[in-house]
């Protein structure tokens, strides 16, 4: 019998963003975002050749930047 794969979910305990101290949404979509950027981001500044200049380098640490924003813009 075949099922679907259950998605990633992730946990942060600790935070001061909510009463309850943890947050499952917005880090469990940060990640999802992290993955598809890192899909999209890391071959196009590969095969642009422009990883050896700033602009290149910036669009290699994309992912990461944004999945931290997404994750901090959702307090559940």
């Amino acid at each position: 019998m075949a099922g679907f794969p259950l998605p990633p979910i992730c946990f942060q305990c600790g935070t001061d963003q909510n009463p309850c101290h943890c947050k499952v949404v917005g880090p469990t979509l940060g990640f999802l975002t992290a993955v598809v950027l890192a899909v999209v981001c890391w071959p196009a500044s590969l095969f642009c050749g422009c990883c050896a200049s700033e602009q290149g380098k910036k669009m290699l640490g994309a992912p990461v930047e944004i999945s931290g924003e997404v994750s901090n813009a959702i307090p559940i």
